[in-house]
């Protein structure tokens, strides 16, 4: 046996950083890829860091690579390729060995591996891109305590520090980390889309150059918004195409590209009843934004849809500022839904407190959510003392920018239902009476009473 303490499969860019972050931090590594040559190019490319790694050409010397009881890392492809890479190991493991996923795996897989893979099995989210792995992530493990105990020291390690303090935790049983991990991804779709509707705002309704409006991000990025991905909209925007000197933003094809995380989000919160209307029209907007042909056609019948107009730079930041604190406030209450429907122990403040940094949707807003949600436990966010202040603040702006994007043909859906889901949040009485009346015209599905009586009908039901 050798004596290296965790080993690491899939040395692509997110697992050759973090097998770098791992050996850095002190602990002996021992790595594979199913390319061999991937492996030795890592391994030659160490440097400083090569005493800390043992490169392996097969799965047999990987696995006598590793000190016993063994720990193993995936770094691997979600679906298909984690559960024959599994597969591929079992026969040479022992009933202890350790399987963790590292990989953006559907928190339901999860659950089933661990119930089948006959190994003792961690499915751990780790965010914060290439960076985030090579010098710190945000890292959110999902199984049993004990497992957790075995890794803990290095998971922590690793992770990236806010104040001294480790973003890294376990979330709870099964496929909790990974739950916790695609709920942030939901967010980050929401964040990057509301983020663009104003860029679009600034670039089509106000006139601006890009690189002005990258002044406008980094203003942003020293007050409320302070967040990462602020932060790299300021730099983004202001960049510019090596090859022909204009704006890098004017030669980016308008389609955007996604990984599924998004849509896993959109989808469970359907089987939840727990609705989560930015995170779903981020989704949608990714989807419409890569039919390029459809989008050319209809301008060409109806004209260009945005339409300059006069906007205040202080009206985007508030409205903005509200967006924000409404897709988290819905991303949270999904994970206390899902916390509740399946017994998990997920502590929603220390959720909070682990994407504080390391993350991509790291902010400066994320020490008060902790803290309300810490103050207020089993509360909308948006209803807490802090966050309902904030709104009171900033709904009005986030009102008048829908309502002149709008009148102005600038498609703003996150923004618009963000808006939405506030108004209807806090609306005592709304119209679903209407469609309890037509559900039961139709089928006699029946509707509850005002007064208490339910299962009632109608004039129209007979007999």
């Amino acid at each position: 046996m050798g004596d290296a303490r965790i080993g690491l499969i899939g040395l692509g860019t997110m697992g050759a950083a973090l097998a770098s972050n791992i050996a850095e931090k002190g602990f002996d590594i021992a790595v594979f890829n199913r390319t061999t040559q991937v492996t030795r190019d890592f391994a030659a490319g160490a440097g400083e860091l090569a005493p800390k790694i043992t490169p392996t050409e097969t799965l047999e010397a990987f696995v006598a690579a590793l000190a016993t009881p063994r720990a193993i890392i995936l770094m691997v492809p979600a679906g298909d390729a984690v559960d024959q890479q599994i597969a591929a190991l079992k026969p040479l493991l022992d009933p202890d060995d350790l399987i963790i996923d590292c990989g953006n795996a559907l928190f339901h897989d999860t659950d089933r591996r661990a119930a089948e893979c006959g190994q003792p099995f961690l499915g751990v989210g780790v965010s914060g891109g290439e960076e985030g792995a090579r010098h710190g992530p945000s890292i959110m493990g999902g199984g049993g305590p004990e497992l957790w105990d075995r890794v803990e020291d290095i998971m922590l390690a690793i992770s990236a520090k806010h104040e001294g303090e480790p973003c890294a935790a376990l979330m709870g049983p099964g496929g909790a980390g990974h739950f916790v991990k695609m709920v942030h991804n939901g967010i980050e779709y929401a964040d990057m889309q509301m983020i663009a509707e104003i860029y679009g705002l600034l670039r089509d309704g106000a006139g601006m150059e890009a690189e002005a409006i990258g002044d406008v991000f980094a203003a942003w990025d020293e007050g409320p918004l302070k967040s990462y991905l602020i932060e790299i909209t300021a730099k983004v925007s202001r960049a510019r195409d090596a090859e022909s000197g204009a704006p890098l933003l004017s030669v980016i094809v308008d389609a955007a590209g996604q990984k599924g995380t998004g849509r896993w989000t959109a989808i469970e919160s359907q089987h939840l009843l727990t609705p989560v209307p930015a995170i779903e029209a981020a989704v949608v907007a990714r989807n419409l934004s890569s039919r390029r042909e459809e989008r050319a056609a209809g301008e060409a019948i109806f004209g260009a849809a945005p339409q300059p107009f006069e906007i205040d730079q202080g009206l985007l930041e508030r409205a903005l500022i509200a967006g924000k604190v409404l897709c988290y406030a819905q991303g949270f209450v999904m994970i206390a839904a899902t916390r509740e429907a399946k017994g998990w122990e997920i502590d929603l403040p220390q959720v909070a407190r682990i994407w504080r940094e390391g993350c991509i949707i790291r902010s400066a807003m994320l020490d008060d959510m902790a803290a309300a949600l810490a103050d207020h436990p089993g509360e909308n966010l948006m209803r807490t003392p802090h966050f309902a202040a904030l709104l009171k603040g900033s709904h009005g702006a986030l009102r008048q920018v829908v309502a002149q994007a709008s009148l102005n043909g600038h498609p703003v859906p996150a923004l618009s239902s963000g808006l939405a889901y506030f108004d209807t949040m806090r609306t005592g009485r709304g119209t679903a009476n209407v469609i309890q009346g037509q559900r039961d015209f139709f089928g006699l599905h029946g509707f509850e009473h005002v007064n208490g009586k339910t299962g009632q009908h109608g004039p129209w039901a007979k007999g």
